[in-house]
């Protein structure tokens, strides 16, 4: 007998058209996830009741839970579809895109707001020339765990559509962007301008705007401390502000 996957997909020809749901059924196999399936809808656009219609549009790139490009909303949570595997999954599998970001057309939105946030804050480290500098300076080891932790972030955006402060009327950056912010400062290059970082998030849209929900922990997937990245810097922007104010 032949086992079939149901599911349910909002679809949206472009940002400004009207959204609309759509059911298909694809044939089940063994160790599936949700890119396969909408891969097989993409072979035979054909909805559950056999109306023809277009194939399903999403990101993806890497399928191993590494460039974040697939996310979406699936069965209301906000995660990866490559790693989205089937067997685990409650049937109709409801897919959304995510709804923090401006749509480019049904599962596939744009992102770019999270590389801007980035810039915000300075996540990088500053060097003097494209020269050689040679090795730079060793981790302690203690240190080197903490910041590898932090440096698997792969801005898929799952921690901004989770967090409730992140909206049409906010100017919050959002948990990613504020995990750079420590991840940078725990470098030993990167505490160079480590004030840079702290003054950027001590403006509107910043650390203050946080809400601790602490919904960004619990969907990342990477399983990365963003709560303790928040902790941290809500304790080294207040060091800085008595510092700034002592140097007066």
């Amino acid at each position: 007998m032949t086992r079939y996957i149901q599911l349910k997909v909002k679809r949206q020809d472009g940002p400004d058209a009207p959204s609309f749901w759509e059911k298909f059924a694809v044939t089940y196999s063994p160790n599936m996830n949700v890119v396969s399936t909408l891969m097989e809808i993409r072979k035979k656009p054909v909805t559950i009741d056999g109306k023809a219609t277009t194939p399903v549009v999403w990101d993806c790139n890497c399928l191993e839970e590494v460039c974040g490009a697939c996310s979406m909303i699936i069965n209301g949570i906000p995660r990866q579809a490559c790693s989205a595997l089937i067997d685990s999954l409650e049937q109709p599998i409801v897919l959304e895109p995510l709804s923090k970001f401006p749509l480019v057309r049904d599962l596939m939105v744009n992102r770019d707001s999270i590389l801007e946030n980035f810039k915000k804050v300075k996540a990088w480290v500053e060097i003097d020339g494209s020269f050689n500098l040679g090795p730079g300076p060793r981790f302690e080891e203690a240190i080197r765990v903490e910041a590898y932790k932090l440096s698997l972030c792969m801005s898929c955006g799952c921690c901004l559509e989770a967090c409730p402060n992140v909206n049409t009327k906010s100017a919050f950056i959002g948990p990613a962007a504020l995990n750079q912010v420590r991840l940078f400062n725990e470098m030993p290059l990167g505490k160079m301008t480590k004030s840079k970082r702290l003054a950027s998030i001590m403006t509107k849209g910043g650390l203050a705007d946080c809400g601790n929900s602490q919904n960004c922990a619990r969907v990342c997937p990477k399983e990365i401390p963003l709560t303790s990245s928040i902790a941290r810097l809500n304790r080294e922007t207040i060091i800085y502000s008595l510092d700034k104010w002592f140097k007066k």
